[in-house]
C-alpha cells in the first residue's frame, strides 16, 4: 500500500470516528445514556484531530490546499468541531446547559453531515 493509501485510510476511519461520536451523542441525550457522554467526548476529538491532521496531509500531498471543496470542508470541520467540542461540555455539566444542547446538537449533526457530503462528492473539483 502507497502512502497516499494508508493516509485515506486513517482519515475515512477518523471521519467514521466522528460520525460515531454523533451517534453516542444522540444517546447520550437521553438520562439512561448520560454515562456515554465521556465515550462520545473522546471519540469526537479522536475524529476530528485525525480527519484534519490527515485530510490537510492528503491535500498537500495530493490536491490544491486552495480548492473550493477542501476550503468549504475546512470551514466545515472548524463549525463541526466547535459545536461538537461546546455540546459535549455541555452535556457533561448536563443541569446548567440544558437549554443549548439542542441547539448544539443540532449544528454538529448538520456541520458533520455537510462535511461528509463535500468529502464524498468533492463539489467542483
Amino acid at each position: 500500500m502507497s502512502r497516499y493509501d494508508w493516509l485515506l485510510f486513517l482519515h475515512v476511519l477518523s471521519a467514521f470516528a466522528i460520525v460515531g461520536s454523533v451517534v453516542v451523542f444522540t444517546v447520550a441525550l437521553t438520562d439512561s445514556g448520560s454515562r456515554l457522554t465521556p465515550l462520545a467526548r473522546r471519540l469526537f476529538d479522536v475524529g476530528a484531530g485525525g480527519t484534519i491532521l490527515f485530510g490537510v496531509w492528503l491535500a498537500l500531498d495530493q490536491y490544491d490546499i486552495f480548492d473550493g471543496w477542501i476550503l468549504a470542508a475546512l470551514a466545515l470541520w472548524v463549525i463541526a468541531a466547535g459545536t461538537g467540542s461546546r455540546l459535549g461540555g455541555l452535556l457533561q455539566r448536563r443541569p446548567e446547559g440544558q437549554g443549548q444542547v439542542g441547539l448544539f446538537y443540532g449544528l454538529t449533526v448538520v456541520a458533520v453531515a455537510a462535511l461528509l457530503v463535500v468529502m464524498i462528492y468533492k463539489p467542483g473539483a
